[in-house]
């Protein structure tokens, strides 16, 4: 990550506790017991991915005075919640289903692909004095990740409790992507 020498103290304090979030997310989504449950794998690494980005939604809360990145924030912490209780209602049922060890092979080779790119991108997006755009380069990878995580599980067979959620998450994200892109490039940030 970059120095934080030329920060502000609200730009340092924001910065800190996103590394925070990113480093447990990264620990949790890595830790995550995989099974031969494409449905059970997939729930364990997006739980805590969705958990960061309640998160990071809060902590630029308490920066921020843009009022579209406010509503921006505020959605994403609505859906990611909603998403995360239907997560939870689904997992004891999903982790049920079964795939065979080739299918998990292939699945997890094409997620794990995925989500190091996110960490990557997610770990050195820049920082700056500007919170506001620091948090658009930070949550755009984040976002995403779930994305393309989510189109990778559709590839496969799964519980069926878990494909709606899938596509409420493709759905949701993706309208967050548009959002985030057409804000940043009307605050100028780089």
């Amino acid at each position: 990550m970059n120095c934080t020498c030329s920060l502000s103290a609200n730009a340092q304090r924001y910065l800190a506790e996103y590394r925070t979030i990113l480093s447990d997310m990264i620990n949790a989504m890595e830790s995550a017991g995989l099974t031969n449950s494409i449905s059970g794998n997939f729930i364990s690494r997006m739980l805590p991915h969705h958990r960061a980005a309640v998160e990071m939604s809060r902590n630029l809360l308490r920066y921020t005075t843009d009022l579209t990145l406010q509503r921006i924030a505020e959605n994403i912490i609505s859906t990611q919640t909603e998403s995360i209780a239907a997560l939870e209602r689904v997992r004891r049922t999903c982790t049920r289903t079964v795939n065979a060890r080739s299918s998990v092979a292939g699945y997890n080779s094409q997620v794990e692909s995925i989500i190091d790119a996110m960490f990557a991108r997610m770990e050195s997006a820049p920082a700056g004095n500007n919170i506001d755009c620091d948090f658009i380069r930070e949550m755009l990878p984040h976002h995403e990740g779930a994305i393309r995580m989510s189109r990778t599980a559709l590839q496969y067979s799964l519980c069926p409790g878990l494909v709606p959620i899938l596509n409420d998450i493709i759905k949701s994200q993706s309208t967050g992507v548009r959002e985030l892109r057409e804000l940043s490039g009307s605050l100028a940030c780089r």
